[in-house]
């Protein structure tokens, strides 16, 4: 197999060949056909989580075929199409994956962070966390939903029912909530790099009523806003632009610092929440209502072997939608 591998926090990933691996007991291997590229990979490259295991294979978007079977999987056959998300393995025994909330496993194993993830050209996985994607779909369409669109997904079910919802930060998580937003009937506000014009009319392509900077307030009060920016400045700025008893969610797993901001922004019983991973549940609920929404992903494809310069792209913002790398 071959493979983008990180050796060093903060130093490119390096082109790799490796020897072909075998599953383990409940794994399988997976022939990877395409793999997102997400934000959490320029965490996991840059160093801003906390430390992990190097080197590591980062990606955990992946759409690929099952090719090898380990000993006790039934649920899966090989040569079916599946999905592979961030959240790897979970224990099954702590408290939480015993109340049905895995996403918040004590001894969890997350993909491209502390098990090898998806930027190559084979993975092995949990069988129990590899989602059957079915034959409806390109592979480069569908993989973005399996982070961007899972964490999209949970987020707005943190969000609530509110008609009037904000995103903040108008990326490859975004584009995909936008679009489930207008198909529950919701009014989609979206708010982008100031004067980031080109986004804004891409915002408004995909249902949004309104679309502006974040520096701007919206012309109506919202009931909810999700950011997916990194940048915890935003905070007190949503929280500023939601209704009484309003929430603000934040969907990423990294963000720089909050600033203070007067109780009087949180008064009123307004809410922040983060939003952490997935549960398996939401990888069956989403990827099984998303043929029916008719989500439309916006990608940029590069070879495998361009990994760097995809991460770079995303860096920069240099592109709308998301990055997914070929094997």
């Amino acid at each position: 197999m071959h493979a983008m591998l990180l050796t060093a926090i903060g130093q490119p990933l390096r082109w790799t060949e490796l020897p072909d691996r075998l599953p383990g007991p409940g794994e399988i291997r997976v022939r990877i056909a395409a793999c997102g590229v997400c934000r959490t990979d320029l965490h996991v490259v840059d160093g801003e989580l906390a430390e992990h295991p190097l080197p590591i294979i980062p990606g955990h978007e992946i759409v690929g075929r099952v090719d090898a079977l380990g000993a006790g999987v039934d649920t899966l056959r090989v040569g079916e199409r599946v999905g592979i998300p961030w959240l790897g393995h979970s224990c099954g025994v702590c408290p939480y994956c015993r109340s049905h909330a895995e996403n918040l496993c004590d001894r969890p194993l997350f993909t491209g962070y502390t098990r090898d993830g998806g930027f190559a050209s084979a993975v092995i996985a949990d069988a129990r966390y590899a989602f059957p994607l079915g034959e409806t779909g390109e592979d480069v369409a569908l993989a973005p939903l399996l982070c961007a669109g899972l964490i999209g997904w949970r987020a707005l079910g943190k969000a609530g029912d509110g008609r009037r919802l904000g995103l903040y930060g108008f990326g490859a998580s975004a584009h995909i909530v936008a679009q489930v937003a207008a198909w529950q009937g919701r009014s989609v506000y979206a708010f982008t790099r100031p004067g980031d014009v080109a986004t804004q009319r891409f915002a408004r392509s995909l249902g949004a009523v309104w679309a502006g900077g974040s520096d701007e307030r919206p012309p109506d009060l919202l009931d909810a806003a999700i950011i997916f920016a990194t940048l915890g400045d935003l905070v007190p700025i949503a929280l500023d632009a939601v209704r009484k008893g309003g929430r603000v969610v934040c969907a990423g797993i990294h963000m720089s610092d909050i600033p203070g901001f007067p109780y009087s922004a949180l008064w009123e019983e307004r809410q922040i929440l983060s939003v952490a991973n997935l549960t398996r549940q939401d990888g069956l609920d989403f990827l099984g209502l998303a043929p029916r929404i008719g989500i439309v992903t916006t990608t940029t494809r590069y070879p495998l072997d361009r990994a760097n310069e995809a991460l770079a792209d995303l860096r920069a913002g240099r592109f709308e939608g998301a990055a997914v790398l070929l094997p």
